[in-house]
C-alpha cells in the first residue's frame, strides 16, 4: 500500500508540473491538467493516505470525550 501510495504521488506531482509547464507556454489545456491533479490528490491520494496510516489504530483513542475527560481530571487535581 505504501508503494502505490508512492507511486501515485510521483504522478501526481509530475502531472501538475507538467501543467504548470503547459501553462506557462499558453495552452489552455494546462489549466485542465492542473485541474484533474488537484482533483486526484483530493479524492484518491488523501483518501489513500488517511486509509493507510488509520487501518489499525484503535479510533475510541481519538475521541474528543475521552480529551475531555481527561482534562476535568488533571484541573480537579
Amino acid at each position: 500500500m505504501k508503494n502505490i501510495i508512492i507511486i501515485i504521488l510521483i504522478v501526481v506531482i509530475s502531472t501538475l508540473v507538467y501543467g504548470f509547464y503547459i501553462k506557462s507556454n499558453s495552452d489552455p489545456n494546462g489549466e485542465i491538467i492542473i485541474g484533474i491533479a488537484v482533483l486526484s490528490i483530493a479524492f484518491i491520494l488523501m483518501p489513500l493516505f488517511i486509509y493507510h496510516r488509520y487501518k489499525n489504530k484503535n479510533m475510541s483513542n481519538f475521541r474528543l470525550d475521552k480529551w475531555l475527560d481527561e482534562l476535568n481530571k488533571n484541573e480537579k487535581k
